[in-house]
């Protein structure tokens, strides 16, 4: 986990208005090379172009932006067009976990746990509505 984010700095950093993962994010010239990496270390030997190199726990609920450990390559989802580039219905689940947190409604911990156990649960785990 990124040790700036704790329950006692959400408000100066996931939480905090204008954003935080723009500034800790890794620029894509790095990312490339480890995800072309990481793909080969997993043996992933289909189009990166439709994959998405994620981190297991987003920046938005103060996850690692460079521990291999936080890092995989995601391969598309079921349905995908090929060559349309990544989607990821995970994202979706990650932001209203950050907004769960940012709310009071969830502890960052928890939503850590969550979401690193099984994004799919996540939200029923946790016991947020996908309102």
């Amino acid at each position: 986990m990124n040790p700036d984010v704790t329950q006692a700095s959400l408000a100066t950093t996931i939480c905090r208005k204008g954003g935080f993962t723009g500034g800790i994010r890794p620029p894509a010239n790095i990312t490339d090379k480890e995800k072309r990496a990481n793909a080969l270390s997993y043996g992933y030997t289909a189009s990166l172009h439709d994959a998405e190199y994620d981190h297991l726990v987003s920046l938005e609920l103060g996850g690692d932006p460079d521990d291999p450990r936080n890092l995989w390559v995601e391969p598309p989802s079921p349905g995908h067009r090929v060559g349309a580039g990544p989607n990821n219905p995970k994202d979706a689940v990650e932001t209203r976990l950050h907004t769960a947190v940012c709310a009071g409604k969830a502890t960052l911990s928890a939503a850590q746990q969550a979401i690193a156990t099984d994004w799919t649960t996540a939200e029923s785990t946790l016991g947020i509505s996908r309102d």
